[in-house]
This record gives structure tokens, sequence and C-alpha cells, in this order.
């Protein structure tokens, strides 16, 4: 097992290996080309501190997302018997889109459980790609429950988006290409959720470039894995009140959160209004508009940018599947509302 160094003195280890993230890197080749890396003048101006900014657009991948990633290297990684008996996930959105859309690419079958009233652009999404949706349980927890159920039911292989290995390692191969596309790079800042995208990159980076500094960001509205971090207490459950769903997080998670907090070089809180003014700052200078986890990475570089002066820093666009109504009313200004008339929303994508 691939281990890094918190210190010279110290080493812990990692779920996957870089030679995961290179396998899983080909089994995705055949599905899509690499996200492209692009760098903005005018969001090194906006940092400050001498820092260069290169953005990696997962928001080109196909369903807007790395997710698809992650569930394209879940699906190719089944045995026959399981590709036959097909897989289930609960979700509340982009994990879905990416198994919906691996699953369709391979002709498995794909059952998706979201909670009862999730975001109908992202239903109609995961229905339009041929799997089976269902709404079930008015909070996330109900709905893992109902998952699990049919799971065993029906034999199949439940693809949750953080406890699975294929999902991590599918997550690496965005690093990966980063690191490839950018061999400069001396830091990245990621939007945290369950630490999928984090974990993955610092895999690559033991294996490939140890300097490679790993920072994470999460919203102050749902900081479960951030406060976790520094005091070293896993969470379970915590309400969150984020709009950004992909970082909507309540819980720490037994394959990542080692890992997150031996590799990570720091973890910052974001708040809603930044990440908010971040989605309207990259729309405006990259055209390319974010949802709110695609935009956190941003908001994260400014509150870290005295710790990166004169450093070249990548920002992952991780997402773009921002609803038209909440996309409407950030770029006009507001604050948008997190997405439960509960005030909860307890799960990662």
């Amino acid at each position: 097992m691939t281990t890094f160094p918190e210190t010279p003195a110290q080493r812990v280890p990692l779920p996957i290996s870089y030679a995961d993230v290179l396998a899983a890197g080909e089994r995705l080749r055949p599905y899509f080309d690499p996200s492209p890396v692009r760098h903005y003048p005018q969001l090194d101006e906006l940092v400050g501190y001498g820092i260069r900014v290169l953005v990696k657009h997962e928001n080109h991948l196909p369903t807007g997302s790395f997710k698809v990633r992650n569930g394209t290297a879940s699906i190719t990684a089944l045995s026959p018997e399981e590709a036959a008996r097909g897989v289930i996930a609960a979700t509340t959105g982009n994990h879905g889109l990416g198994l919906a859309w691996a699953g369709a690419a391979r002709g498995v079958s794909v059952t998706i459980c979201v909670p009862t009233g999730n975001n109908p652009e992202k239903n109609a999404g995961i229905r339009a790609l041929g799997a089976t949706l269902i709404e079930v349980g008015e909070r996330y927890d109900d709905t893992v429950a109902a998952c699990r159920a049919i799971a065993e039911r029906e034999r199949r292989t439940i693809v949750h988006s953080t406890n699975h290995r294929p999902v991590i390692a599918g997550a690496g191969t965005m690093s990966d290409e980063f690191l490839t596309q950018a061999p400069e790079l001396d830091a990245l800042v990621i939007a945290l959720g369950g630490g999928s995208q984090a974990v993955g990159a610092l895999a690559v980076a033991d294996a490939r470039k140890a300097s490679l500094a790993v920072y994470a960001v999460q919203s102050q509205e749902a900081p479960a894995q951030h406060d976790a971090w520094h005091d070293g207490e896993a969470r379970q459950g915590a309400p969150v009140r984020t709009f950004a769903e992909g970082i909507a997080t309540g819980s720490t998670y037994a394959l990542t959160f080692p890992a997150l907090r031996a590799g990570l070089r720091d973890f910052v809180l974001a708040s809603e209004a930044m990440i908010a003014q971040s989605v309207r700052d990259l729309w405006r200078i990259t055209h390319n508009l974010p949802e709110g986890a695609g935009a956190a990475g941003l908001a994260g570089l400014r509150l870290l940018a005295p710790q990166l002066a004169g450093k070249t820093v990548g920002v992952v666009m991780c997402g773009g599947n921002l609803d038209a109504e909440r996309a409407a009313h950030i770029l006009l200004g507001g604050m948008p509302h997190f997405p439960s008339g509960t005030g909860e929303f307890l799960t990662v994508r």
C-alpha cells in the first residue's frame, strides 16, 4: 500500500496506490478526453500575491462534473458477474449522473436512489441517461437505508460516493492529468466533500511530485470534515446549510479521513458569500458557470493566498451543474438558499 509523508519521520497509508490511479486512467481513456487546463491572467490579478492560477475544467467532462471519472472507474472495474447484476447508489446529483453515464456507456444497469424533493434538473439528467431513478426518503439517511435494502434484494453492487476504492482512484486521474498538463504546479486547492479528489491528489503527489502541496476548502455552513481535520475527531451526520451541494458533507469517511488528516497542507472554510462571489467571478472571467463546489476552490485560494505567494496554484472547476433558478439568483448578486426546506442537507452529491 502506498504511503505518504506527513513529516520526514511519519508516514501513513493511503487507501489507494498510484498504480490504482494509472489503471483507472487506462480504463477511462476510451470513454472521454482529458479535461482542459487554462490560465486566465485576470484570475491572477484577482487573487494577487504574485500567484499564477491554473484552472482545471472538469465541468467540460461528460455530465459536467469530475464525478464521471469516479463513476466510469467504478463501472469499468466490475467483474462480468457484477456488471450483469448492475450497480446502485444513493446520491443527490453528480455521483448519480456519473454512474448513469458510465452505465449507459458500458451497458450496465444502474439504479439511483435520491431523496424525495431532490434537484429536479439532476433527476431528469439521471433518467435521460437510462438509469432507474427512485425517489425515496425524506432525509438522505432514509435514502441510504432504502438503497441498501434494494441492493441486497437485487444483488446489485453499491457504489458509495466516497467509501469505494475505484471511486477514489477515478478521482485521482484528475490530478494525474493536471500534473501532466502543468508540471510546474506547486499546489492544488480542492473543494472537499467526501474527499475522493483530495485523496486522489495525495496519491499522485506521493508518486510524482512530493513537493506538490494539497489544500482543501469547505463551506462555513458545512464544516464537518474541516473541524474533524483540525481536532482529529470523526464526524457523522452533522447538519449543514450550504447551497454548494457538492461539498454539503456532514460526515467523515473511513477510506479518506486518515489520509486527509495526515496529508493535507491546510484546510480552510469559506463563507457562503465568498463561494457565491467566486461563482460570479469565474463566470465573468472564464465564461464558464460553476456550481457552488466548482467555485469553492477559488474561494479557498483567496483565503490561502498569503501562504502561496509567488506559487503556481491549480484550482478545479469540479462541476458546472448549477440549476437555472439558483444560477440566475447568484449572477444577479443574490445569496442562494440552501437546498432543503428543513435547513439540513446531509450528503455528498
